[in-house]
């Protein structure tokens, strides 16, 4: 079922929404060289406390950590870890969820460690980019292949591929809602979009083939290939003229 919400609701996920941006921000402002995705988990989950929340990514069907922290292959659902220790060159992402006043709002965001070599920062801004472009194809009465078709274009364009069996979803009273919006797809096919409906839009580019592996963990997905990816994602609400969105202030 896809839910429609109610501006009443949407504003509560718009403040979950705040919450996540500025947590975001605080773990950018901790990375560095030398300390391990579970200090930064850690400091997650103590900031989104801090500020009322909840991180909804704990204990959803068992996943362990606060938030999800991929390195360099790994792609999504990476799980922070003592021994896992950022060095100069690598990137990172942070996939975090906030439940708040009973609404949940998810963003991504991929941030250099140091200095890094000119193939991710290509990918890094291209799929901040892919997102930027085709969320311009999201508003009411639009199929949402648009949207997929937009970021699988863009992504190819700039020489990066997309990983068929992850994408986007819906987002508001559950961490994981109808319905599934791939980042791959034709225009002019799909489900059509409505006002009201809250979505998670987060392309997950590569810079080499898009298939995927899990590790042993049962959650980290990683590149087959051992490529770099990335990950951008916003939380908008489906307007009549466009969207809003809830995850960027």
């Amino acid at each position: 079922m896809i839910n429609i919400y109610s501006d009443i609701e949407i504003n509560k996920i718009k403040k979950a929404g705040h919450v996540n941006k500025l947590c975001h921000d605080y773990l950018a402002s901790l990375i560095k060289p030398g300390i391990s995705t579970k200090y930064l988990d850690d400091e997650a989950g103590k900031f989104i406390e801090s500020h009322g929340g909840i991180p909804a990514s704990k204990g959803y069907e068992g996943y362990p950590c606060n938030i999800c922290i991929s390195l360099n292959e790994e792609i999504v659902h990476g799980i922070g870890k003592d021994d896992v220790i950022l060095k100069e060159g690598d990137i990172i992402t942070f996939d975090i969820m906030t439940k708040l006043d009973g609404y949940i709002a998810d963003s991504a965001t991929t941030w250099p460690v140091g200095k890094v070599n000119k193939e991710k920062e290509h990918l890094m801004y291209h799929t901040k980019r892919a997102l930027e472009v085709a969320l311009k194809e999201i508003k009411a009465r639009a199929p949402i292949g648009n949207y997929s078709a937009r970021v699988q274009q863009y992504a190819e364009k700039h020489g990066l591929s997309v990983p068929h069996e992850i994408g986007g979803h819906g987002v508001g009273k559950d961490v994981h809602e109808d319905p599934f919006i791939p980042n791959y797809g034709k225009y002019g096919e799909g489900m059509i979009l409505k006002s009201g409906m809250v979505i998670a839009l987060e392309p997950m580019l590569v810079t080499g083939n898009r298939h995927v592996d899990i590790l042993d963990d049962d959650w980290t997905i990683v590149t087959k290939d051992g490529s770099p990816s990335a990950h951008f994602e916003h939380t908008v609400v489906v307007r009549d003229d466009g969207y809003e969105i809830l995850t960027g202030e």
